[in-house]
């Protein structure tokens, strides 16, 4: 035998054993865990931004705020530790969906943009998981909100030659993700990774339109944060970039702002249960 074909056969065992392990049952169980994650942090945002349009105190938050919350409950450190690993495992499916290409999404351009997506999705996920074991580590905080990181980053990219055009270049990308969402809400091709055969038709209506209405919630805070970016290119004012806690509150400032934050919040709190239908149901595995 060549010592080409050896090495060549060895690395094609050593891609079907990491194949195997990632779609393995205990992946799959933490990928599950991560969607039902990933519910908890949406429901405590939509939850807190509902208090906050109907007066009753709250906030406009993003992730990390969800993390602070639940590290202020009873048992706290106890949840974060559940809830840091839950992230983990979602941070890690979603690299599996970008490596093995679960969703089918292919090698073409379009397919490949999407499972770059798809880590990218990864990476701020675990970013999110090591501020909940900061957290649970005895630091003061999970990190820097959403607007103050994009605030800094908008602010390095400004200092770039050309960086007003890549300012730019970032809030139509970040557009263009809300436009998907809004396909997503529309077309609700996610059924497809559904296996809803075991419910009634009533029902899977009812899950497949939490996914639709928190989808379109998303679009909105994804249009209203692009919008910002390219607000804060021309003006050369990194200030005015927007995170998802900051573009919430800009929704509160709107005419009839509490009617519009409340609706967005319902729908963040559709797609926190949405995640967990996730959980139970999506197509996860080899």
């Amino acid at each position: 035998m060549k010592p080409g074909t050896s090495l060549a056969g060895e690395a094609q065992n050593a891609e079907q054993a990491a194949h195997s392990a990632a779609s393995s049952k205990s992946m799959t169980m933490l990928a599950r865990l991560g969607y039902a994650i990933k519910g908890v942090v949406y429901l405590i945002i939509g939850w807190l931004a509902i208090q906050l349009a109907v007066g009753h105190g709250g906030s406009a938050t993003d992730q990390r705020g969800a993390l602070q919350a639940i590290y202020e409950q009873p048992f706290g450190k106890v949840l974060l530790v559940v809830v840091a690993i839950g992230l983990i495992g979602f941070a890690l499916w979603c690299f599996i969906e970008a490596i093995y290409d679960t969703e089918g999404k292919g090698k073409q351009a379009k397919g490949i943009i999407a499972r770059i997506g798809y880590a990218v999705v990864g990476i701020s996920y675990a970013a999110l998981s090591f501020g909940a074991f900061s957290l649970v580590l005895g630091k003061s905080s999970s990190g820097k909100s959403s607007g103050s990181q994009t605030q800094t980053f908008t602010a390095q990219l400004l200092k770039l030659p050309l960086g007003v055009a890549l300012v730019v270049l970032v809030g139509l990308i970040v557009l263009g993700v809300a436009c998907y969402l809004f396909g997503k809400a529309y077309t609700a091709k996610f059924r497809n990774r559904l296996n809803l055969s075991s419910v009634t038709a009533q029902l899977r209506k009812g899950l497949i339109a939490l996914g639709r209405l928190g989808y379109a919630a998303l679009g909105v805070v994804f249009t209203i944060i692009g919008i910002f970016l390219i607000v804060a290119a021309f003006e050369h004012n990194a200030s005015k970039a927007k995170g998802l806690d900051t573009a919430l509150k800009e929704l509160l400032q709107q005419p009839f702002g509490p009617i519009l934050l409340g609706l967005v919040a319902l729908g963040l709190l559709a797609y926190g249960v949405y995640s967990f239908v996730e959980a139970r149901y999506r197509r996860v595995g080899a």
